[in-house]
C-alpha cells in the first residue's frame, strides 16, 4: 500500500483536530445557548471549518515544497557526473536550510573520496601494468631469444627434411616475440615516458593504421601546456580504449584522432564505422544489438573523472561515433 505524504499526514491531524473542536463548540453552544444557535449559524461553523481547513493546506505546502525539491533534487544526484548540487531554499525554515547544507557538504566530501580511491586504484593498475610488462620483456622475451638461438644452431645441424619445419618454427617464434613486444608496449607505454605525450599518441595511431589496415590520422592544435603525469595517461588511455573499439567492433574504413589544447584540453577519437546504440546492448527480431564493450566506455569514463574532467560519446547507428574527453581549463 503506497504511503501517504507528510502534507497529508499533518493536514489530516490539523483537520480531525479543528473539527473535533468545532463539533464538541457546537454540541456545547446548542446545549446551553438552545434559543440563540440556528441552522445558519451550524452552517457558518461549517464553513468556517472548511476555511481553516483549506488555510492550512495551503499554508502547509508552501512551507513543505522546500522539502519536496530537497528530496528531488536527492533522487537525481549521480555521482558519474559531480556538481550536481542541491540549490539552498529560500523562504524555508532553518532546520531545511542545514539539512540541505548537510547534504551538499556531503556530497562534496563523497566526490572527493570517490576521485581518490579511483586515483590509488589507478596508480595501483599502472604499477601492475608496469611489472607484468617488464616481466614479459625481460623473463619471456629473452626465453625466446634463446630458443630462436638454438634453432638457428640445430637448424645447421639438422637434416634437409627437417631444416623447413625447423624454420618455420623459427618463424613462429619470431611472431610471437613481436606480439609478446606489442603487448608489452600496450601494458605499459614507454613512448610516453621516453618521447612525451605527442609523440605517443603519434606512434599510437600509426601503429592502429598498419595493423588494422585503417585510414588513420593524428593532429594536434595549440601550445602544449603543462600536463600532469596522471592527464597524460588518461588522454593516452583512453586513445586506445577507443582505438582497440574501433578496431573490433566499428567496422571503420577511417579514423581521424585530435587533440586540441585551444582554451581546454580536448581529446576526439573519431571514425566513419557503423556507429551503435548507446545503451548496453538493445534486442532486433529477437537479437541482441549494439556495441558491446560497455565496460570500456564507463572505464574510459572512470578515468575522465579521475582528472576532473568529463567524457562525451556521440553515435548513433550508421552515423560513426566520436569519443570526446574535456579536460580543464589549460
Amino acid at each position: 500500500m503506497r504511503r501517504s505524504t507528510l502534507l497529508t499526514q499533518v493536514l489530516a491531524v490539523n483537520a480531525l483536530l479543528v473539527g473535533v473542536t468545532a463539533l464538541i463548540a457546537a454540541v456545547v453552544a446548542r446545549d446551553r445557548l438552545t434559543d440563540v444557535v440556528t441552522h445558519d449559524a451550524l452552517l457558518v461553523l461549517g464553513l468556517t471549518v472548511m476555511s481553516a481547513v483549506l488555510l492550512n493546506s495551503l499554508l502547509l505546502r508552501s512551507r513543505l515544497a522546500p522539502m519536496e525539491r530537497l528530496v528531488k533534487a536527492m533522487t537525481a544526484v549521480d555521482l558519474a557526473q559531480p556538481g550536481m548540487r542541491a540549490a539552498e531554499p529560500r523562504h524555508a525554515a532553518r532546520e531545511l536550510k542545514e539539512l540541505t547544507d548537510v547534504f551538499n557538504r556531503m556530497l562534496t566530501r563523497l566526490e572527493d573520496e570517490r576521485r581518490e580511491a579511483g586515483r590509488a586504484v589507478l596508480r595501483a593498475q599502472e604499477l601492475e601494468r608496469s611489472r607484468i610488462a617488464q616481466d614479459l620483456h625481460d623473463e619471456v622475451n629473452q626465453a625466446l631469444t634463446a630458443i630462436l638461438l638454438r634453432l638457428s644452431a640445430t637448424i645447421q645441424h639438422a637434416p634437409w627434411d627437417l631444416r623447413s619445419e625447423l624454420q618455420e618454427t623459427q618463424k613462429l617464434v619470431s611472431q610471437a616475440m613481436g606480439e609478446l613486444l606489442t603487448l608489452a608496449r600496450q601494458l605499459r607505454p614507454t613512448a610516453l615516458d621516453d618521447h612525451g605525450l605527442i609523440a605517443a599518441l603519434a606512434s599510437q595511431v600509426s601503429d592502429f593504421g598498419q595493423r588494422t589496415g585503417t585510414r588513420a590520422r593524428f593532429h594536434y592544435t595549440g601550445g602544449i601546456p603543462q600536463l600532469s603525469d596522471e592527464e597524460q595517461l588518461v588522454i593516452f588511455r583512453v586513445t586506445q580504449e577507443s582505438l582497440s573499439n574501433i578496431a573490433k567492433h566499428a567496422e571503420a574504413h577511417g579514423v581521424e584522432v585530435e587533440l586540441s589544447f585551444v582554451g581546454r584540453t580536448v581529446l576526439r577519437v573519431r571514425d566513419d564505422g557503423g556507429g551503435f546504440d548507446e545503451r548496453p546492448s538493445h534486442r532486433v527480431n529477437g537479437r541482441v544489438r549494439g556495441r558491446p564493450g560497455g565496460l570500456g566506455l564507463s572505464g574510459m569514463r572512470e578515468r575522465a573523472l579521475l582528472v576532473g574532467g568529463s567524457l562525451e560519446i556521440f553515435t548513433a547507428p550508421g552515423v560513426g561515433t566520436t569519443i570526446e574527453l574535456t579536460m580543464g581549463v589549460t
